[in-house]
């Protein structure tokens, strides 16, 4: 599988949901004091990603 999200301890303590493509961080969330709330942040972007809309903001 490609595609991953991995909860991790940042160095604050804080849970920390990286989004990963063969081993590589794309992006990741902010802390959070709970691994809940990591988990949660991880169900919004699989439930509000698919539809979110594309703004370019470069000048071409």
């Amino acid at each position: 599988m490609a595609h991953t999200f991995e909860i991790k301890k940042n160095k604050a303590g804080e849970f920390v949901a990286y989004f990963k493509y063969n081993s590589e961080s794309i992006f990741w969330t902010e802390g959070y004091s709970s691994k809940a709330s990591a988990k949660n942040a991880i169900e919004s972007i699989l439930k509000n990603g698919p539809t979110a809309e594309i703004i370019d903001s470069t000048a071409d």
